[in-house]
Protein backbone atom coordinates (compact mmCIF):
# COMPACT_ATOMS: atom_id res chain seq x y z
CA UNK A 1 0.00 0.00 0.00
CA UNK A 2 1.42 3.57 -0.82
CA UNK A 3 2.02 5.63 1.60
CA UNK A 4 0.10 9.41 1.75
CA UNK A 5 2.51 11.99 -0.20
CA UNK A 6 4.43 13.90 3.12
CA UNK A 7 2.17 17.35 3.52
CA UNK A 8 -0.95 16.82 2.18
CA UNK A 9 -2.56 15.08 5.09
CA UNK A 10 -4.38 16.27 8.03
CA UNK A 11 -1.22 17.88 9.29
CA UNK A 12 -1.23 20.19 5.91
CA UNK A 13 -5.43 21.33 6.44
CA UNK A 14 -5.03 22.06 10.25
CA UNK A 15 -1.48 24.01 10.05
CA UNK A 16 -3.41 25.84 6.54
CA UNK A 17 -6.85 26.15 7.41
CA UNK A 18 -6.71 27.23 10.99
CA UNK A 19 -4.47 29.79 10.46
CA UNK A 20 -6.57 31.55 8.31
CA UNK A 21 -9.49 31.17 10.33
CA UNK A 22 -7.90 32.79 13.31
CA UNK A 23 -6.47 35.65 10.89
CA UNK A 24 -9.91 36.53 9.39
CA UNK A 25 -11.82 35.92 12.46
CA UNK A 26 -9.32 38.69 14.17
CA UNK A 27 -9.26 41.14 11.28
CA UNK A 28 -12.77 41.05 10.59
CA UNK A 29 -14.01 41.52 14.13
CA UNK A 30 -10.78 44.26 14.95
CA UNK A 31 -12.25 46.40 11.70
CA UNK A 32 -15.46 46.24 13.15
CA UNK A 33 -14.49 47.66 16.70
CA UNK A 34 -12.08 49.95 15.00
CA UNK A 35 -15.12 51.13 13.48
CA UNK A 36 -17.94 51.06 15.95
CA UNK A 37 -16.28 50.62 19.68
CA UNK A 38 -13.64 51.49 21.73
CA UNK A 39 -10.25 50.23 21.90
CA UNK A 40 -6.72 50.09 22.69
CA UNK A 41 -4.03 51.02 20.22
CA UNK A 42 -0.64 48.92 21.60
CA UNK A 43 2.33 50.00 20.03
CA UNK A 44 4.22 47.39 22.16
CA UNK A 45 3.77 44.02 23.14
CA UNK A 46 2.26 41.69 25.71
CA UNK A 47 1.51 43.58 28.99
CA UNK A 48 3.09 46.73 27.77
CA UNK A 49 6.75 46.34 27.11
CA UNK A 50 8.16 47.14 24.00
CA UNK A 51 6.38 50.44 23.84
CA UNK A 52 7.66 51.96 20.48
CA UNK A 53 9.15 48.74 19.17
CA UNK A 54 7.41 48.55 16.00
CA UNK A 55 10.30 46.99 13.49
CA UNK A 56 11.46 45.05 16.24
CA UNK A 57 8.38 43.26 16.75
CA UNK A 58 7.68 42.60 13.24
CA UNK A 59 11.08 41.11 12.73
CA UNK A 60 10.35 38.72 15.61
CA UNK A 61 7.36 38.32 14.00
CA UNK A 62 8.43 37.40 10.74
CA UNK A 63 11.31 35.28 12.00
CA UNK A 64 8.43 32.99 13.99
CA UNK A 65 6.73 32.32 11.16
CA UNK A 66 10.34 31.48 9.47
CA UNK A 67 10.85 29.10 12.01
CA UNK A 68 7.37 27.14 12.26
CA UNK A 69 7.78 27.14 8.24
CA UNK A 70 11.23 25.66 9.05
CA UNK A 71 10.44 22.99 11.50
CA UNK A 72 6.92 22.07 10.00
CA UNK A 73 7.75 18.62 8.75
CA UNK A 74 9.17 17.76 12.39
CA UNK A 75 5.48 18.86 13.83
CA UNK A 76 3.78 15.31 14.87
CA UNK A 77 0.82 14.28 12.06
CA UNK A 78 -1.92 14.04 14.73
CA UNK A 79 -2.70 15.40 18.22
CA UNK A 80 -1.91 18.41 19.91
CA UNK A 81 0.70 20.01 18.36
CA UNK A 82 -0.65 20.93 14.48
CA UNK A 83 -3.52 22.15 16.03
CA UNK A 84 -1.40 24.72 18.83
CA UNK A 85 1.32 25.79 16.26
CA UNK A 86 -1.66 26.55 14.03
CA UNK A 87 -3.24 28.93 16.66
CA UNK A 88 0.32 30.73 17.19
CA UNK A 89 0.88 30.71 13.81
CA UNK A 90 -2.79 32.51 13.38
CA UNK A 91 -2.37 34.27 15.91
CA UNK A 92 1.39 36.06 15.07
CA UNK A 93 -0.10 36.41 11.29
CA UNK A 94 -3.57 38.52 12.66
CA UNK A 95 -1.30 41.13 15.14
CA UNK A 96 1.85 41.25 12.16
CA UNK A 97 -1.25 42.63 10.19
CA UNK A 98 -2.24 45.22 12.47
CA UNK A 99 1.50 46.49 13.19
CA UNK A 100 2.05 46.67 8.94
CA UNK A 101 -0.89 48.03 8.10
CA UNK A 102 -1.63 50.58 11.50
CA UNK A 103 1.69 50.29 13.11
CA UNK A 104 0.22 49.45 16.52
CA UNK A 105 -2.35 46.52 17.68
CA UNK A 106 -6.12 46.62 18.10
CA UNK A 107 -6.54 45.14 21.34
CA UNK A 108 -10.68 45.32 22.88
CA UNK A 109 -11.20 42.26 25.32
CA UNK A 110 -10.97 43.65 28.42
CA UNK A 111 -10.71 41.23 31.60
CA UNK A 112 -11.00 42.47 34.94
CA UNK A 113 -7.06 43.34 35.63
CA UNK A 114 -5.82 41.83 32.98
CA UNK A 115 -4.29 43.81 30.15
CA UNK A 116 -6.45 44.42 26.89
CA UNK A 117 -6.14 41.73 24.14
CA UNK A 118 -7.64 40.68 20.90
CA UNK A 119 -8.27 37.38 19.31
CA UNK A 120 -4.78 36.86 17.59
CA UNK A 121 -3.66 37.27 21.32
CA UNK A 122 -6.08 34.54 22.34
CA UNK A 123 -4.99 32.60 19.97
CA UNK A 124 -1.32 32.52 20.54
CA UNK A 125 -1.73 31.98 24.20
CA UNK A 126 -3.85 28.90 23.58
CA UNK A 127 -1.83 27.96 20.74
CA UNK A 128 1.41 28.08 23.37
CA UNK A 129 -0.79 26.33 25.88
CA UNK A 130 -1.45 23.68 23.88
CA UNK A 131 2.57 22.99 23.48
CA UNK A 132 3.47 23.57 26.53
CA UNK A 133 0.84 20.64 27.62
CA UNK A 134 2.35 18.47 24.55
CA UNK A 135 5.94 18.85 25.55
CA UNK A 136 5.15 17.83 29.25
CA UNK A 137 3.39 15.21 28.18
CA UNK A 138 5.88 13.93 25.73
CA UNK A 139 8.59 13.60 28.37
Amino acid sequence: MAKKKEGHGKKFSVFILIPILVVLLDQLVKFIIRRYFQYTKNYGAGFGILQGQRWPLIAVAVIVIGIIFYYYRTIPEKGLAPWSVALVLGGIIGNLIDRLVFGYVTDFIRIWIWPSFNIADAASTIGVIGLIIYMLKKK
